[in-house]
């Protein structure tokens, strides 16, 4: 009660404030004689006064460096006290702004009494001159501003015709005129009671605290499932671990009866302890015969590396990296977009590379979160083609990493115009290229999978894929390791069986296309759709059984049994117990599928597994290339 009295005469004061500006004038009357009646005191809403005294002396401030030619505390105040959403969106107070720059760039020519300082006027020059190339070159397409782009390269303004205007006597007072007025009804603001100002910075502070907690969860749930993963790992090395130590054990009983341990044995229990990067070198380099062989290799297989200390890159200004990129010209923004590509794509591996992505996700780099009309994200619709490129290049970059494809997944918009992208772009390979490499990283999400398939995106495929000798190998690739993993949902098949004839054209042909880096992904997705009775039937009508016995004549044994399999299907009745069914698997979305060998590892090792079958999870291609767009 003690904390309320003490502040009870400033609330009163604010709901009085409230009143008066809303004018509610009866209720108004009612409540101070209310609390005339029950004595309790009205502030005299200072705060309201005190807020008018301090914009007039901000305004007087800015005319002073207005008057004075200073332009480095005008802009300071202006970038301070004028609200940024004015700044960047009314289209009045950029005009001012721009002729406020040309003001001071041109101050000394007018005021000098003789030659002006040539530092000073060529510093003013140059910041005038980057404001153009900035921020300023937002109306480099209005006819009004245009003529003042040449002014920083033009030896002497003050003699030039196009320049005449701004040196004429009148030129400089009008200006003034238009800043009092601008500043006044900017200022007026302040009148807005204090009691709404509070209500609206508390809405706005949850509203950021909600997302910040919302983008703690999602961090939380992901090292949650990191640590899942490698509990489940060390799980399975240790039942692996106690099964070879029994072996073992059995092995040493033998060995007191007098029985012989055999070379073979020791290579085959040595091989299920090496790691999987050491099992296909290990029978065919290492001599098991020689005393103290297997021991050393083991000794050395669980040495740690010596660990490398990598700085922490310097933190950026995001907020002015983000203005930059929407408002910039096209050089600045093609600049920008390479630079923080190669900031992510040259990180060492490990926490360098975390911390790079999570600044850019914390600070939403692309504005995946953004309501706003104009956004980072919508670069990929700009005019320029080197624009465009460096964006998609850039996306593709996040989508190599599972936390950047957990970020753009939080957007609807980021899927749509990235497939908008894909089926307009037809002047830039390299654009498309990493659009559609980007799609692909993006179909390794359960959610992604679902939308690609709902928007059509197999169609796309299918159409683009009928002339594969028209494709470079990246697009080739990735094209069909998409149509594989479109096609292991439920979804994507009934798709498929729409149009069950070209899609079946389509695979056969790519069956023996010159490039055998695409075999994997055919076969799964062939695999995959046979399991459609209606596609069965059209694919025996079009004899695909001899089509695919002709390619084992001439295939690896790895295809071979491939292709065996794939023909048990075709002839199959009925759907088979286990078939490629990734609807209710988790997302397939985890950091070792971005990297082209090792995912192709992780398919390949599922195969041979299950009596040969083709690729039954989602993966990324990439033949040559690594995960990473360069």
């Amino acid at each position: 009660m003690g904390d309320v009295l003490a502040h009870e005469s400033e609330l009163l004061g604010l709901v009085k404030e409230y009143l008066d500006f809303a004018e509610f004038e009866d209720t108004l009357k009612t409540f101070s004689k209310e609390c005339k009646i029950k004595g309790k005191p009205l502030s005299k809403t200072a705060g309201g006064s005190l807020r008018d005294s301090r914009s007039l002396i901000i305004q007087k401030d800015l005319v002073a460096a207005f008057d004075n030619g200073d332009q480095k505390v005008f802009f300071d105040l202006w970038e301070e006290h004028v609200p940024s959403s004015i700044r960047d969106r009314d289209s009045l107070a950029q005009k001012l702004e721009f002729y406020l720059h040309i003001h001071f760039a041109i101050y000394l020519l007018k005021h000098s009494l003789g030659r002006p300082d040539k530092e000073d006027l060529d510093e003013r020059i140059s910041y005038f001159k980057t404001y153009l190339e900035t921020k300023g070159a937002a109306l480099s397409q209005t006819t009004e501003f245009l003529p003042f782009y040449a002014l920083p390269f033009v030896p002497n303004p003050m003699v030039h015709p196009s320049f005449k205007e701004l040196f004429q006597d009148s030129w400089t007072p009008e200006l003034k005129l238009k800043l009092e007025k601008f500043l006044a009804l900017i200022f007026k603001a302040s009148n807005t009671p204090k009691l709404l100002t509070l209500y609206k910075e508390n809405g706005q502070s949850h509203k950021e605290m909600s997302q910040q907690l919302h983008q703690q969860l999602i961090e939380a749930e992901r090292r949650s499932m990191t640590y899942l993963k490698r509990y489940n790992k060390i799980q399975a090395d240790y039942h692996n671990l106690i099964g070879v130590t029994a072996e073992l054990v059995d092995s040493l009983e033998a060995t007191v009866s007098g029985k012989m341990i055999t070379p073979e044995y020791l290579q085959s229990v040595c091989v299920r302890l090496f790691s999987d990067q050491m099992r296909q070198s290990l029978a065919h380099s290492v001599d098991f015969t020689r005393p103290g062989t297997a021991s050393t290799m083991l000794r050395a297989s669980l040495a740690p590396g010596k660990l490398k200390d990598v700085p922490l890159l310097p933190s950026l200004d995001y907020e002015k990296l983000k203005k930059d990129l929407i408002w910039g010209s096209d050089r600045l923004k093609a600049f920008l977009l390479q630079a923080l590509r190669w900031r992510l794509t040259t990180s060492h591996p490990g926490e360098q590379r975390e911390t790079v992505l999570e600044a850019y996700v914390g600070n939403d780099l692309l504005d995946c979160h953004s309501h706003s009309q104009r956004s980072v994200l919508q670069l990929l619709q700009s005019r320029s083609e080197v624009v465009r490129q460096y964006m998609a290049r850039l996306v593709n970059a996040f989508a190599s990493l599972a936390e950047g494809r957990l970020y753009l997944a939080q957007s609807t918009k980021v899927l749509q115009m990235l497939e908008e992208r894909l089926k307009e772009e037809d002047e830039d390979i390299v654009t498309r290229e990493n659009v559609l490499g980007a799609l692909q990283k993006f179909s390794l999400r359960r959610p992604l999978q679902t939308a690609m398939i709902r928007d059509g995106l197999i169609f796309w495929l299918i159409d683009i894929l009928k002339d594969p000798d028209c494709l470079s190998d990246y697009t080739l690739e990735y094209s069909v390791a998409l149509l594989m993993n479109l096609c292991l949902r439920s979804a994507g098949k009934n798709m498929c069986a729409k149009v069950a004839g070209p899609v079946l054209k389509v695979l056969s042909d790519l069956l023996g296309h010159e490039n055998h880096e695409i075999q994997p992904y055919v076969n799964g997705a062939l695999y995959s759709i046979l399991s459609i009775p209606s596609i069965r039937e059209e694919a025996r009508a079009m004899g695909m059984e001899d089509i695919l016995r002709c390619f084992i004549k001439e295939g690896n044994a790895e295809m071979v049994r491939q292709i065996e399999f794939i023909i048990k299907q075709l002839n199959s009745e009925e759907l088979l117990d286990g078939v490629l069914e990734s609807d209710d698997d988790e997302d397939e979305d985890d950091e070792i599928m971005t990297n082209t060998g090792k995912a192709r590892r992780k398919g390949l090792a599922s195969v041979q597994q299950n009596a040969d079958e083709p690729l039954r999870r989602p993966i990324t291609p990439g033949g040559h290339r690594t995960g990473y767009p360069v």
